[in-house]
């Protein structure tokens, strides 16, 4: 398999973007992994509130458990504190209801920050990079060929690729040389498809 061209025009665009393209994803993914660390930041509110509401609850129940003690009137000075300790108890559920949600949010956005740009990426350089390491190869592998069938594949190759006006600076009827074996020709057309890949011959 091989990767990059032997030309060093198309090696250096072809290195530079790989280089760009990684570069792009890995800015992005730190990027994405900024966001989250920043958005969790934004918890700890709900932190706050769950610790205040854990200690008032806590607080409020020693409160009451005394109170409860009292002989007589325990059970009836009791109930405030318990009153308070369900508040306590709702401010704490609230407080990690708040860390929940900001969690979760700052893990989308996250994700969306990497994913989008990943896909974009995907989606223009990777096709090109595939489909050009593909016909490389498959240039490369027609080495074990004949030269006479290695040059009429090649030629072929490049009748199937090549623009028509490259095609005919070539030759004024290039499908029909090809057809009759005209070896300059099918030469000259199968030097086009290994430049085009930018490989030599």
């Amino acid at each position: 398999m091989k990767f990059y061209a032997d030309r060093p025009l198309r090696f250096f665009l072809q290195f530079l973007s790989d280089t760009l393209a990684l570069a792009w994803i890995a800015g992005w993914v730190w990027a994405a992994v900024s966001l989250h660390e920043t958005l969790s930041g934004l918890a700890r509110p709900g932190e706050l509130m769950e610790d205040a509401g854990g200690g008032l609850s806590a607080h409020m129940g020693e409160a009451a458990e005394r109170a409860g003690e009292i002989p007589l009137i325990g059970d009836t000075l009791s109930e405030p504190f318990t009153s308070v300790g369900t508040s306590g108890e709702a401010l704490s559920e609230a407080g990690q209801r708040f860390q929940e949600t900001v969690a979760d949010l700052a893990l989308v956005v996250a994700l969306l920050t990497a994913v989008i740009p990943l896909l974009f990426v995907l989606a223009t350089w990777l096709p090109l990079r595939a489909r050009w390491v593909v016909r490389a190869g498959g240039a490369r592998r027609l080495r074990a060929m004949s030269p006479e069938a290695r040059g009429e594949l090649l030629a072929l190759r490049a009748l199937g690729s090549v623009p028509p006006g490259r095609l005919l600076k070539i030759h004024s009827d290039p499908v029909g040389a090809w057809r009759t074996g005209d070896a300059r020709t099918i030469a000259r057309l199968a030097d086009l498809e290994l430049r085009r890949l930018g490989l030599r011959p």
